[in-house]
């Protein structure tokens, strides 16, 4: 392997609300997955439901009205055709026992695929077959990444944290923004670190310090690390402003995109609730101004929320966890803060997922999609084998419903991300007779288009779990892309990393 040393083991994180899914869907694999892991397979070339086609040019994006230090909002022209074919796979074929890797945050350009993978960032051209070293450039990092933002700039540019060193005592203090087209870093430095909790020390390694969390907004890279907010313009890496956290509470995360939200833990000072009780902890969101740190409007939750976090920053949409599991139910505001609407998930009708590991990303919401004055939710599955389900919207005026769309049985719909007035999903079967594939949903006709259809190989059908993995649209291409990685119990294993899809004649061809 090439990756460098591996970190730290990782802490597997609270077991997901959706582990009936989990369990349906590895039973739908030809094979185990630890079967799988534990032989290196020859069948990689199986590839995508339909055939050849020509694979060159690049399909026709819209980014209409945005500049290059804004964050990207693609849009995504249909493709000439609906079939489906493999534009991309980076893989390792020699993944032994005890071999360990976190894989933190993947981007994607028109001819680029960007893959975190511990102390590295590799940049992987589109169109071929890849392991490590063939990489098209490498960004080497001091230590460990320990912090991303799933958000890119119009001209490619995006940030991720890291430690100081692989000392496994680090602190999680740089920050480096960087060119997703070659590798070229744009500027880095270093931040403070805050204590976990409400201590006033300083953290002594990277295991009792506060999770800082990185986002990008208009020419401002934001991020957060406990004892404040700090904001760099983008072109020079200056310092603009810095907020620090006063009192009981803590900025913990930053949601970026079209605005800023900053998120705040807070420690209720209460002699009457024990200390760490969840009744002793609130949260706060604050819209913050990217250019002066001007706090704008602050939204306090009730006392006992167990958490809060922030699919959209603009327009304003929070989800917040008031029971156990899940999120119970999402809020959104105007421009100046004043609610307009609740949008309760119905002890779980509706389903939103927000992504919760070991870095902190307040604002990736994988299955929760907001734009056209909506937010887009699933449903949980339905029916006797639990094997349809629908997407169905809410207007972020009124929290009513607006349009639904049902997956019909035999197959499941995911949101993934809005695309200008429309919304992107995977229609994902598991009966490896239909194909998968990625569609667009029009909410104002109710209509579903077809990008293209597709098929996985058996050991890649975990890669659409998008807790575990990233999933991300771009360019006319779908990736799966996992975030983390593990050897197999013993010998070596061959397993994929990231896998991309495209329309097997794209638009410019």
């Amino acid at each position: 392997m090439s990756f460098g040393p591996p970190p730290s083991v990782y802490t597997q994180s609270a077991t997901s609300a959706e582990a009936a899914r989990v369990r349906r869907r590895r039973k739908l694999l030809v094979w185990p997955l630890a079967v799988v892991l534990a032989v290196a397979l020859g069948i990689g070339g199986r590839l995508l439901w339909g055939g050849a086609g020509d694979d060159s040019g690049t399909g026709p994006r819209s980014t209409a009205g945005q500049g290059r230090l804004d964050v990207r909002q693609t849009v995504e022209a249909p493709p000439a055709s609906t079939i489906g074919k493999m534009a991309f796979r980076f893989s390792v074929d020699d993944l032994t026992s005890g071999e360990h890797y976190e894989m933190p945050g993947m981007w994607a350009t028109d001819k680029i695929l960007a893959k975190g993978v511990n102390k590295t960032v590799l940049g992987l051209a589109v169109g071929s077959d890849a392991v490590p070293g063939d990489e098209r450039w490498k960004l080497s990092l001091a230590g460990p990444i320990c912090g991303y933002t799933r958000h890119v700039t119009g001209d490619h540019r995006t940030a991720v944290l890291f430690r100081a060193s692989e000392d496994e005592d680090a602190l999680c203090d740089h920050v480096a923004f960087f060119d997703l087209d070659d590798g070229r870093e744009v500027w880095s430095g270093e931040f403070p670190a805050s204590a976990a909790g409400d201590s006033a020390e300083l953290p002594v390694s990277g295991d009792y310090q506060d999770t800082p969390s990185v986002t990008l907004t208009h020419g401002t890279v934001v991020l957060t690390w406990g004892g404040g907010t700090d904001a760099y313009a983008m072109d020079t890496g200056e310092r603009l402003w810095r907020t620090t956290s006063t009192g009981p509470c803590q900025d913990m995360g930053a949601a970026g995109g079209g605005a800023l939200i900053v998120r705040q833990r807070c420690v209720v000072d209460d002699d009457g609730l024990p200390a760490g009780s969840l009744e002793s902890v609130a949260y706060k969101a604050r819209k913050v101004d990217p250019r002066t740190g001007e706090v704008l409007w602050t939204y306090s939750a009730a006392k006992g929320i167990r958490d809060l976090t922030v699919p959209s920053a603009e327009p304003a949409v929070l989800a917040v966890q008031a029971g156990e599991i899940g999120i119970s139910e999402l809020l959104s505001f105007d421009a100046e803060g004043k609610a307009r609407a609740t949008i309760r998930l119905q002890s779980g009708t509706y389903v939103g997922e927000c992504a919760y590991d070991d870095y902190l990303v307040v604002d990736d919401c994988p299955t929760i999609a907001v734009g056209a004055g909506q937010v887009f939710l699933r449903s949980k599955e339905s029916g006797e084998a639990a094997n349809s389900n629908w997407v169905i919207g809410f207007d972020l005026a009124t929290g009513r419903t607006t349009k639904k769309f049902d997956s019909g049985p035999g197959s499941l719909l995911y949101p993934v991300r809005m695309s200008g007035g429309r919304l992107l999903a995977l229609r994902e079967t598991g009966d490896h007779i239909a194909p998968n594939a990625l569609v667009s949903l029009d909410p104002e006709t109710g209509r579903e288009t077809p990008y293209f259809s597709f098929d996985l190989p058996a050991e890649a059908e975990l890669m659409t779990m998008t807790e575990h993995n990233y999933v991300v649209v771009q360019d006319g291409r779908l990736f799966f892309g996992v975030k983390r990685v593990d050897g197999p119990p013993s010998g070596k294993a061959w397993i994929y990393l990231v896998l991309g899809i495209e329309s097997n004649a794209r638009r410019g061809t």
